[in-house]
């Protein structure tokens, strides 16, 4: 669906140019007209007193699976920040590179920067077989506005069916403003990416309804098909540093007029748990009774040289603090060894630590759900466990950190 204005209907009174969320009117000879960052919310149609503006609806039939089919391949957007290529795009691209195969065409990537230096190779050693590279000042810094446009603009240009996005702080602000641009659904927080083999459909999954169901989303009339995708929530490749692949770099419009303007940008160190690189996590649930028995995964997670983890639930109480948090509204992580202690795997838990290489749980109910994830299971009181546990481990190797 988008906007339209009748020239001669439209008299000129500027009031939908007020009540515009987006900026997106303009006038040019006392007459509205419509500027690409309409997101077509209608309020503009709402406010004209004289029925000058209305909608024109997405087209349906034969027209639209032509426009559709017209749509190949798949893409990730690639955040680049200070130098760096995030984590999240590298597990995105042995996502991607699944997902391609899948259907027997390419895998792209984008990258965005004022000088992106060696980054495109380290795309394409990590799945990509092309890579779409935009070097421009005002790219420095991440801005939604900029950033946005240009990431419309390309996927106009070359038509990708789908599109994976980080859900950091940077994709879940991209990610819906492009989506609303290019007139399709967007899918947030996927933990599971999958190819319908009989329709070639993406197959989005993600945790729904307070996290008590998992939920299969599809866009079947519309494209490209988005998702964002949660950290650690998939595997990246081994790097092949013999690969080879296409570099282009496009020509795009870098907008210079835009609401927002990043004038500096600090970076503070902040001491936090960094549970999304730990190989070790110890975690803690409700099982363990009181904040005092806390110090039993402290214990454990110190001779094992691991870091301490928690269901939302422990953090709700305050026995810890949310950067320890592991769930769905927590960090999604994918440590070699994970132990749950005292968590019975609710799937909002689930949904955080279910990728871990190896899941050791301690639960005295030998029916909680966590025992169906773990590769080992201790059913016993998680107060008897842990003591027995740290003597063992600090008889035969002592203390790592």
């Amino acid at each position: 669906m988008s906007m339209s204005i009748n020239i001669e209907k439209c008299v000129g009174c500027k009031l939908c140019m007020k009540k515009c969320p987006s900026g997106a009117i303009r006038f040019k000879e006392n007459k509205a007209f419509i500027i690409d960052r309409c997101t077509s919310c209608s309020m503009c149609m709402y406010s004209c007193k004289f029925g000058a503006i209305g909608r024109i609806e997405a087209e349906t039939g034969v027209e639209a699976l032509t426009d559709m089919l017209a749509y190949k391949g798949v893409w990730v957007l690639s955040e680049y920040k200070a130098g760096t290529i995030a984590d999240v795009t590298l597990e995105l691209l042995g996502s991607g590179r699944q997902l391609a195969d899948s259907l027997g065409v390419s895998l792209s990537a984008i990258i965005m920067g004022e000088d992106t230096g060696e980054a495109a190779k380290t795309l394409i050693e990590y799945g990509a077989d092309t890579v779409y590279e935009v070097e421009h000042p005002s790219l420095k810094c991440f801005n939604d506005e900029i950033h946005t446009d240009v990431f419309v603009q390309l996927v106009r240009m070359y038509k990708p069916e789908i599109v994976l996005i980080g859900a950091t702080v940077y994709g879940k602000s991209l990610a819906p403003r492009a989506a609303s641009k290019l007139n399709t659904g967007l899918t947030a927080d996927c933990t599971s990416l999958e190819i319908d083999s009989e329709r070639n459909m993406l197959l989005q999954i993600r945790p729904a309804f307070g996290g008590n169901i998992m939920a299969t989303i599809i866009c079947p009339n519309r494209r490209p098909q988005m998702a964002t995708v949660r950290p650690k929530a998939m595997k990246a490749l081994e790097p092949d540093r013999a690969r080879k692949g296409s570099i282009l770099r496009p020509v795009v419009k870098v907008p210079c007029e835009v609401k927002l303007k990043t004038i500096d940008s600090i970076t503070r160190r902040i001491e936090m748990t960094n549970l999304k690189e730990a190989d070790v996590i110890v975690s803690a649930g409700r099982g363990l009774g009181s904040y005092q028995n806390l110090g039993l995964v402290k214990d454990l997670a110190r001779v094992l040289g691991g870091v301490v983890g928690a269901s939302r639930s422990i953090v709700d109480a305050g026995w810890i603090g949310y950067s320890h948090q592991v769930g769905q509204t927590g960090k999604t992580v994918r440590p070699k060894v994970y132990f749950a202690c005292g968590i019975s795997g609710a799937i909002q838990h689930l949904a955080g630590m279910t990728s871990s290489e190896t899941v050791i749980a301690i639960n005295n109910d030998p029916e909680a759900p966590i025992f169906k994830v773990a590769k080992f299971g201790i059913v016993g009181d998680v107060l008897e466990v842990l003591p027995a546990l740290i003597t063992e481990l600090k008889s035969r190797w002592g203390s790592i950190t």
